[in-house]
């Protein structure tokens, strides 16, 4: 089971990673701006990755140049424009309402896949993919103590939320043109890609001025140990496991079982004791049905 839909069950695996340290990220947002956490998670993930490239004896493997161009293009888009735009939404919406946008990226993602890659899928998978989508955007749209919150950074922040979703988009049909058609190892172009999001990111930060907020961060070993962690579950481990999903299967399938987040939040909800309302396990129950047809149908 898990060689037939490796690429599914690592979408899923990634997404319960980054439902997990979205708390993380909605804490460290408060304190930290967006691009200086985007560039700092890069920079502990860069890390992580060549201590694991080093210690599997592959830093220097035979790469196709065409597929590092295009991994670099994903990590500038996805990671650095993506990710960057995410946070500032996250900041100016909260997480319900910009979640509800990221929702746009696999419907997006498919049709790019489509139009470009020539990647056509079942129509059980697009049924999959639209039942997945309603059920999360159903979830996710509820209103709460939070949905009047924002209003004042509304349009600033639905411009981001809807860039961070184009890009991620962008970025997820670039990955998996160059991981489907070339044996690079998702690993390295989880090196890739996160590079050049960091990159990218860099000389913004130094524009900016915000360096005393590095300070900030090196000065306080809470937040230090809350980055790590953060980048370790969700940069280092949640991108690999979103290497090999759009390394094994299709872009829209992988995008939607990647925006799955919210659901895992709901048992961490429970666990932590609050309530969880009917409206919320009926979409729940919807995106399950999704989930379930996007691996009948890729079977």
């Amino acid at each position: 089971m898990f060689a037939d839909f490796q690429g599914e069950i690592a979408a899923l695996s990634g997404s319960f990673l980054w439902a997990t340290t979205a708390v993380v990220y909605n804490r460290l947002g408060q304190e930290i701006p967006p691009l200086v956490l985007n560039l700092v998670k890069g920079a502990i993930a860069i890390a992580l990755l060549l201590l694991t490239l080093i210690f599997q004896g592959d830093l220097f493997p035979t790469i196709d140049t065409r597929a590092v161009i295009l991994l670099l293009l994903s990590g500038a888009l996805g990671i650095g424009i993506g990710d960057t735009a995410f946070f500032a939404a996250l900041n100016a919406l909260g997480s319900r309402k910009t979640l509800l946008l990221e929702t746009l990226a696999p419907p997006l993602a498919a049709s790019m896949a489509l139009i470009g890659l020539q990647e056509w899928l079942s129509w059980g998978a697009w049924c999959g993919i639209i039942l997945t989508v309603s059920g999360i955007a159903w979830v996710i749209s509820e209103r709460t103590a939070e949905s009047g919150a924002g209003t004042t950074n509304l349009m600033p922040g639905v411009s981001f939320g809807v860039l961070a979703a184009l890009s991620q988009a962008g970025g997820a049909v670039l990955s998996r043109a160059a991981l489907a058609y070339t044996n690079i190892n998702p690993l390295w172009s989880s090196l890739m890609r996160v590079l050049a999001g960091t990159i990218f990111i860099f000389p913004l930060v130094l524009a900016r001025r915000e360096n005393p907020y590095m300070l900030k961060i090196l000065q306080s070993k809470h937040l230090c140990s809350l980055i790590v962690l953060a980048a370790f579950a969700s940069t280092y481990l949640g991108i690999w496991l979103q290497q090999i999903a759009f390394k094994f299967s299709a872009a829209g399938i992988a995008q939607t079982l990647l925006s799955t987040s919210p659901l895992f939040v709901l048992p961490i909800a429970i666990a932590m004791g609050e309530r969880v309302s009917l409206r919320a396990f009926i979409g729940a129950a919807i995106a399950l049905t999704g989930i379930a047809l996007l691996f009948v149908g890729n079977s």
